[in-house]
């Protein structure tokens, strides 16, 4: 048995349990390292593991995750400078200078658990810092899974929760049926690292991977896919099958707009699985910032996916990128009115109210920024993105009140219905600034349910 130590690290996903620890730890452990994870959302760092390990290895799947990491790494590598550093996941490869620079010996993007397991292997014979990387540091060979290993995380109760309108709460688990994606949306993390490019997990390994999670207590399961109908068929497979195994078993998917319309005749089959809602990214109702963002589809198009999915009884929950340096504020109430006209306010997560476009290290779209007038300044390392701002001051600022309002009142315990009017208010505010004129009254029925109608996860959709 080898007798390398190997830390798996997760820092946030989502407020779901890693699969970017569970795979790679099975790998490792088919080969007789000796693995820990530790996920630093729901535990503390665990001093010992850090001092005692070999390979220390960090998973930066997001945004968020690659920040919080990167004030991690600094106290870890204090409790272990001998250790070999690892940087995996999608923002590890778009970040290697700057890792590289905190002491992060070996980055790993795409399909990482090969990388991993090969690492380990010349770190058992060649133990410490400094060993030189021969491993891609983007992989997107075909990959044959293994069953996760998440006995060493923390229990599925600890992560989010599924809450239904009548206010009960399933225990959630987490998974992915495929990695990668086919579209290159200019504003997507994805794209620099897979750049068209999408790998499946092959289905046996995700049905034994959802029945050990089932057999743990999970009634729901989030597919963590960035789109569930990228491989359509693999998909319906998997949650057909899941059905018949788990007739009670609910589920989450992400899929994009333009594939809910292509693959519409698929659609009634998540129904009659049990799939409890679709996440879909429209990011923008103003068809010139989803052309500047490449999304693939139009505003029409998300119109029509919304009638269709009220028409089949899917619950449809739409993100948005609701700020950028094309946002204007009349665009903004035309988007809060859109979300009204489509009775789609309670699917609506406050945040997503809020979101600013974010321009991380090889974002597609600095190759298209000058060309649309964008203010853009250069990168900043502690925000690990380019800032920018909006020609018009007032939209900037209203972000920022957004923000704070939205806040204060979920920890409240607002209503989404009373938080979006909180938000048309301020949006009328920042408009009619000057008093020329009244203010637009809210499109909308005054405050109505207590609670959201529809099922939802406590810990939502961020980046």
């Amino acid at each position: 048995m080898p007798d390398l130590k190997v830390l798996l690290i997760s820092t946030y996903e989502l407020g779901r349990q890693p699969f970017g620890l569970a795979s790679p730890a099975a790998w490792l452990r088919a080969d007789g390292f000796q693995t820990t994870s530790l996920d630093l959302s729901r535990q503390s760092l665990d001093e010992e593991a850090a001092r005692k390990a070999g390979l220390i290895a960090f998973y930066l799947p997001m945004h968020t995750a690659a920040r919080i990491a990167v004030r991690a790494l600094e106290r870890v590598r204090k409790l272990n400078p001998s250790a070999h550093f690892c940087g995996f996941g999608l923002y590890a490869p778009v970040n290697a200078g700057l890792l590289h620079r905190l002491g992060v010996d070996t980055i790993l993007g795409g399909e990482f658990e090969q990388g991993l397991l090969s690492l380990a292997g010349r770190l058992e014979a060649a133990p410490g810092p400094g060993l030189p990387q021969i491993e891609p540091e983007i992989s997107l060979a075909r990959q044959n899974f293994l069953v996760p290993y998440r006995d060493d995380l923390p229990p599925l109760e600890k992560y989010a929760h599924l809450t239904l309108p009548d206010d009960s709460t399933r225990v959630v688990g987490y998974t992915e049926a495929s990695r990668g994606c086919k579209h290159l949306c200019r504003h997507c993390p994805i794209v620099p690292v897979y750049n068209g490019t999408f790998r499946i997990v092959q289905r046996e390994v995700v049905l034994e991977d959802v029945r050990r999670q089932v057999a743990a207590g999970a009634q729901h399961i989030t597919f963590g896919d960035p789109d569930f109908f990228n491989g359509v068929g693999h998909s319906i497979a998997i949650v057909e099958a899941l059905h018949r195994e788990h007739p009670g078993l609910s589920y989450d998917v992400t899929i994009k707009v333009e594939h809910l319309l292509k693959h519409a005749g698929r659609l009634p089959a998540l129904r009659e699985t049990g799939c409890a809602f679709v996440i879909t990214a429209v990011e923008s109702v103003d068809d010139r910032v989803l052309g500047i963002l490449d999304k693939g589809h139009t505003r029409a198009d998300f119109i029509r996916v919304a009638g269709l999915m009220r028409g089949l009884g899917l619950f449809l929950v739409p993100t948005f990128v609701s700020f950028t340096p094309w946002t204007t504020l009349e665009g903004y109430e035309d988007l809060l009115a859109t979300l009204i006209r489509l009775r789609l306010v309670e699917h609506v997560p406050p945040v997503q109210l809020t979101i600013r476009l974010l321009i991380p290290a090889g974002s597609r779209l600095l190759e298209v920024l000058p060309l649309h007038n964008a203010a853009i300044g250069l990168f900043q390392q502690e925000a690990l993105s380019y800032p920018w701002t909006n020609p018009d001051r007032r939209v900037d600022r209203l972000q920022r009140d957004l923000e704070a309002m939205v806040q204060r009142e979920a920890k409240g315990g607002a209503s989404r219905t009373v938080i979006f009017g909180e938000a048309w208010k301020l949006l009328q505010s920042a408009m009619h600034e000057d008093g020329d004129e009244a203010p637009t009254p809210l499109p909308l029925e005054p405050p109505g349910p207590l609670r959201v109608t529809i099922p939802y996860l406590t810990e939502p959709w961020y980046c």
